[in-house]
Parts: structure tokens; C-alpha cells; sequence
């Protein structure tokens, strides 16, 4: 799950401040600390300055167990935690105070002089005030004006001594502790409040101009026409609509553009598949009257001798026998018409399907209709027709008719191009490279000019005599071999004369169509 952009600058904001007010926290607790810590110290010498001077003046007038009440007098929580009376000597006399903490005090002291030096005691830290007698007027002044009196009249009276003090300093008698939590609870309050008004601030100014924008642009996603711009938020959220708008409104009118365009390409595709179709079909239509021409003289001779029989039988005096071969004879040749006719039917016959995808045709039937169709025709009387086809070839993706009218076309060519006498044409048919399907048809004419070979399959290039050919049926060839994913070319011939190719791929690989190579000139 990703976070929003409002939970995410969150904590972002948030770790900005832990980072800023933690180490913050921790510096002013650690300075209120020792701040407190010194004037802790500072207070804790002077009391026991003050106490030291006070119990020194108070040996001059007091006995022994007067001293140890005023010593006793002098202990508490906020004053001394132990007090020690020393001799002239330096030597320990009389003590005050629990013993585990007046046990801290010294044995001795150097006598006559003031130490002032940090201390532990079992219950923590402290501070040790050695206060010379010597001094006890400068040091029990601070305490009250009528002691320090007293302290300056009995100065001369006593032999010299000292008094030792111990004053706690532990950390825990520091009141430190309420401040810092002002401190942390000012820090804590400061945090929340920016992240609050970071939220709120957040959600008017960014995310819902956001939240709004994204909505827009589902809706143009669900088919909006238009992109409704948020007025809410900051500048660059408004500019940034707007030039969402401003795209929405562009994409808009390209798709309308491509929309048209591609309708365009649609009906001109439509035209040229239309227009090529009636070019087939013409073409077509012109191979029929090539065939029909063709078949007037093969047609001819039999009806002459059908008539010619008639008349015998019409004038009678035929005996029965004679009758019926006649009859017979008549027979085969209408039959041999027939047949004649029905083959150059069925060729012109245009093909049913429409624009569905074509049936394979197989290269072995389509050739055997041609040879049948080209047989009768006069131009082949004379020409040897050789025919090679292996047994392997595959069904190609051209139907059987448009493979015929391909096949007939060249073959028909070759005719015309090979002498009267001598005439060759081969026809050859193999598995090719890659699978597919190799047709070649070879003759021994004069082959083709290099002038017109790059252009020979171009409409309207011709190597015939005016009035001898349209030029389109190449042309036509071409057109259903590459619509079929396959090529044609052309090649010198072993003899001197041309040889087609058709490359045509099997049935079941369309899919991986793009013309199939050919072999370069012999």
C-alpha cells in the first residue's frame, strides 16, 4: 500500500522536528542541569562557609555540650548533612550528623588553613568547608549581623582551631526536574501544533486540489468530453489544470484527426482492394478472349465434321451398322467440344468468397487445369510442354482459381515467345527453401531485354507488339503472388530464353509472409 502525499510530508515534517527538538530537549535538560548543579555548589559553599564561622565563634562562649546541640542544631536537609570541630592541632574533637555520612569527614585538617574541596558520602556527592577560627568573622558574616557581632568581640579569647563542613550536592537536591518537563511538554505542544496546521494546511492548499484534479481526469479517462479544472489550491496546482485542460482539449482533437484519417485509409484500402479486384477480373475477362481465340479453330474442325457426318446420314442409303459408327463419331466430337467449353467456363468463372481469407490451392491440380486449358490452343501446336512436379510441394495460400489465372498467364506468355517450330516450355514445380512451394516456367524464346526487366512487372510494360498485350497481366500476377506473401521474378533461362519464379509459402505459415528469395540470374 502506497502512503498519500499528505501522510508522507507528515512524516517527513515530523522527523524534521523530532530531529530539530530532540537533541534541542536534550541540550537545555543537560544545561538546566548543570546550571542548577552550579548554583547548587555555589549556594552549598556558602552555607557552609556561614555554619563553619557560626560554630567557631559559638567555641568561645559555649561548653562542650552546648556545642554538640548547636552542631546538632546546625544539620538538615537543605543545610549541612555533617559538621566535624577540629583543634589547634588539626585533630578531629567533636562531630554532628549520621555516622555513614559523617564518617566522609576528615581525620584531620592542616591547621590554620581554609580548604574548600568536592566530597562523596554514602549518600552522594557534597562539598567540604574547612574554615580556620581565625577567620570566623569573615566567614560568620553572611550568616546574621548580630552573630557576626558576638563572633568579632570573642575573636582574641580562643585558641586557634578549625571546623570542617560537609553540604550535599547530589543531583537529586537540585530542583531541576519540573523545569525540564516545562521544557519537554513546550516542546511536545510546539511539535503537535506544527503538525496539525501542517495537515491542515496540507489538505486546503495541495491534497484536494489534487484529489479534485485526479477525479477530472478519470472522468475524461470514462469518456468526458472535457477536463474540469479545480479553482481551489495553490498557483501552480491552477496552471497545472490548466495545462491538463489545455492537453485533454489537443488529444482530443488528434483523435478526432486520426479518427478521420484512419476512416480515410479505410475507404481509399477499401477502393484499391476494390479497384484491384476489377483488375483481376479484367484481366481475367482478357485471358478468356485470349483462350476463346484460340479455340476457334480447335472448335471448328468438329462441328465441320459433325455437319459433314449429318449430311451423309440425311441423304440415307447408309446401312446400319454405318449409321451408328457415324452416330458415335458425332458423339466424340461433341463431347470433344464440350469438354473444350466447359474448361474455359469454369476458368471464367469468377471466384465466390468475397474479402474472406482465401482456401490454400494445390500446385499439382492447378497446374493440371492449366496444361488442359493451354492444350487446344492454337499457339501451343508445335510447342513441347514438359511438366515436372514433385511429389512433396505443399498446399500454397492462393486459391486454386487465382493460382490458375497465374500459371495461365505466364504459360500463355511463354507461347507466344518461343518459336513456331522447336518451341520448349518447362514447367517445374519443388518444395522451396523455406518450406513453401517453387514454380518455374522456362522457355527457349529470346528471353527478356535487361532495358525492360527491372520494370517488367510494373502495368503496362510490354514486350509485344502494339495490340498484342495490355501490359497488366505481370502486373496482375504480381499482385496476387505478394498478396498471397510470396514473389516473382524473373531469371535467364538455360537456354538463352526466360524463366518465371513464383515463390509461394505453404498454407499454414502466412504468418511469416515477406517474399520468399529468389536465385539470382543464370
Amino acid at each position: 500500500m502506497r502512503l498519500g502525499i499528505r501522510l508522507q510530508l507528515l512524516l517527513a515534517l515530523g522527523a524534521l522536528l523530532a530531529l530539530a527538538f530532540v537533541p534541542l530537549f536534550f541540550a537545555v535538560a543537560s544545561l538546566t542541569q548543570a546550571t542548577m548543579g552550579g548554583v547548587r555548589a555555589s549556594s552549598a559553599r556558602a552555607i557552609g562557609r556561614a555554619i563553619a564561622g557560626h560554630v567557631a565563634a559559638a567555641r568561645a562562649t559555649r561548653t562542650a555540650p552546648e556545642l554538640s546541640l548547636l552542631l546538632e542544631a546546625q544539620l538538615g536537609p537543605d543545610g549541612a548533612s555533617a559538621i566535624g570541630v577540629y583543634d589547634a592541632a588539626g585533630a578531629l574533637v567533636d562531630r554532628a550528623g549520621e555516622p555513614e555520612i559523617a564518617a566522609a569527614l576528615p581525620a584531620s585538617v592542616e591547621a590554620g588553613a581554609e580548604v574548600l574541596r568536592a566530597a562523596r558520602t554514602a549518600r552522594g556527592g557534597a562539598i567540604l568547608v574547612v574554615v580556620p577560627e581565625h577567620a570566623r568573622g569573615e566567614a560568620a558574616a553572611p550568616a546574621s549581623g548580630g552573630g557576626a557581632a558576638r563572633g568579632e568581640a570573642a575573636a582574641g579569647a580562643t585558641p586557634g582551631g578549625s571546623v570542617a563542613v560537609l553540604v550535599p550536592t547530589d543531583p537529586s537536591t537540585v530542583p531541576a526536574a519540573p523545569l525540564v518537563r516545562i521544557v519537554a511538554l513546550y516542546t511536545g505542544v510546539m511539535a503537535l501544533g506544527l503538525l496539525v496546521f501542517a495537515y491542515i494546511a496540507m489538505t486546503r492548499l495541495a491534497v484536494r486540489p489534487i484529489d479534485a484534479l485526479s477525479r477530472a481526469a478519470r472522468r475524461v479517462a470514462g469518456g468526458a468530453r472535457d477536463l474540469e479544472v479545480p479553482q481551489a489550491g495553490a498557483r501552480e496546482l491552477a496552471e497545472l489544470g490548466e495545462s491538463l485542460a489545455h492537453m485533454t482539449s489537443r488529444l482530443r482533437a488528434d483523435e478526432e484527426s486520426l479518427r478521420a484519417k484512419i476512416a480515410e485509409v479505410e475507404r481509399y484500402a477499401a477502393d484499391l482492394k476494390s479497384a484491384q479486384e476489377r483488375l483481376v477480373r479484367s484481366e481475367r475477362l482478357a485471358s478468356v478472349g485470349r483462350l476463346a481465340a484460340g479455340l476457334a479453330h480447335e472448335i471448328g474442325n468438329p462441328i465441320a465434321a459433325i455437319l459433314g457426318l449429318q449430311e451423309l446420314l440425311l441423304a440415307g442409303g447408309l446401312t446400319p451398322a454405318e449409321e451408328r459408327d457415324f452416330v458415335e463419331r458425332m458423339k466424340r466430337e461433341t463431347e470433344r467440344i464440350h469438354k473444350i467449353l466447359r474448361d474455359l467456363l469454369d476458368f471464367a468463372r469468377p471466384a465466390a468468397g468475397g474479402a474472406e481469407e482465401e482456401p490454400s490451392g494445390s500446385v499439382a491440380d492447378a497446374l493440371e487445369d492449366v496444361l488442359s486449358l493451354v492444350a487446344p490452343q492454337k499457339a501451343f501446336r508445335g510447342v513441347e510442354l514438359e511438366r515436372d512436379v514433385a511429389p512433396d510441394v505443399p498446399p500454397v495460400p492462393l486459391s486454386h482459381g487465382r493460382l490458375v489465372q497465374v500459371l495461365l498467364n505466364l504459360l500463355l506468355n511463354a507461347a507466344d515467345a518461343v518459336p513456331r517450330e522447336g518451341g520448349r516450355v518447362r514447367v517445374r514445380a519443388s518444395r522451396g527453401a523455406g518450406g513453401g512451394a517453387r514454380i518455374e516456367v522456362e522457355d527457349n524464346g529470346p528471353g527478356i531485354a535487361e532495358a525492360v526487366r527491372e520494370t517488367l512487372f510494373e502495368p503496362f510494360i510490354t514486350t509485344k507488339e502494339v495490340g498484342e498485350g495490355t501490359g497488366l497481366g505481370l502486373a496482375v500476377c504480381r499482385g496476387l503472388v505478394e498478396a498471397a506473401g510470396g514473389a516473382i521474378g524473373v531469371e535467364r533461362g538455360a537456354e538463352g530464353g526466360a524463366r518465371f519464379v513464383v515463390a509461394l509459402p505453404a498454407a499454414g505459415g502466412r504468418e511469416e509472409r515477406g517474399a520468399p528469395a529468389l536465385r539470382g540470374d543464370a
